[in-house]
C-alpha cells in the first residue's frame, strides 16, 4: 500500500474512535442502535487505526534497508509460503466448520434468542454456500 493510504486509514481510526467516545459520554438514555453504534465506531476505528499505524511504522522501520524489503517482498510472494498460508487457511476452515456447527448446536439447546440462533446460522449457511461456489468454479477451471 502506499504511504498515503496509512495515514488516510490512521486518520479514519481515529475519527471512528473519536465519534464513538463522544456518544458515550454524550447520548444520556441510548435506544435502539444508539446502544451498540458507539462501541462498534470505537472498535472499528481502534482496528482501522491500528492498522494503519502498523504500516507507517513498518514503513519507516525498512525505509533506511531497502535490502530487507526486497527480501520481505520476496517471502510475501514465494510460491511454497503462499501454498503454507492456504493449506493453514483450509485447516482453519475445517475447524471452522465443526465449531460453528457444535455453537449453533449448544445455543440452540441453552434456549438462546432465536434470531441470535437463526444469524448463526445463515451465517453459517453463507460461508458454506461461498465455498462450494468456489469450489465448482475452481473445479470447472482445472
Amino acid at each position: 500500500m502506499k504511504k498515503s493510504t496509512y495515514y488516510i486509514m490512521t486518520v479514519i481510526g481515529l475519527l471512528l474512535m473519536g465519534i464513538g467516545a463522544y456518544f458515550v459520554k454524550t447520548v444520556v438514555d441510548p435506544r435502539g442502535m444508539l446502544k451498540a453504534l458507539p462501541y462498534i465506531c470505537m472498535g472499528l476505528g481502534c482496528g482501522i487505526f491500528g492498522h494503519g499505524a502498523g504500516g507507517i511504522i513498518s514503513l519507516r522501520a525498512l525505509k533506511d534497508y531497502p535490502h530487507i524489503k526486497k527480501q520481505m517482498e520476496i517471502d510475501r510472494q514465494d510460491e511454497r509460503n503462499i501454498a503454507i498460508g492456504n493449506r493453514a487457511k483450509a485447516r482453519g476452515y475445517d475447524m471452522m466448520i465443526f465449531i460453528f456447527g457444535a455453537l449453533m448446536l449448544v445455543f440452540a439447546l441453552m434456549g438462546v434468542d432465536f434470531a441470535a440462533v437463526l444469524l448463526l446460522a445463515f451465517a453459517y449457511l453463507f460461508v458454506i454456500g461461498y465455498s462450494l461456489y468456489y469450489r465448482f468454479k475452481y473445479d470447472k477451471e482445472m
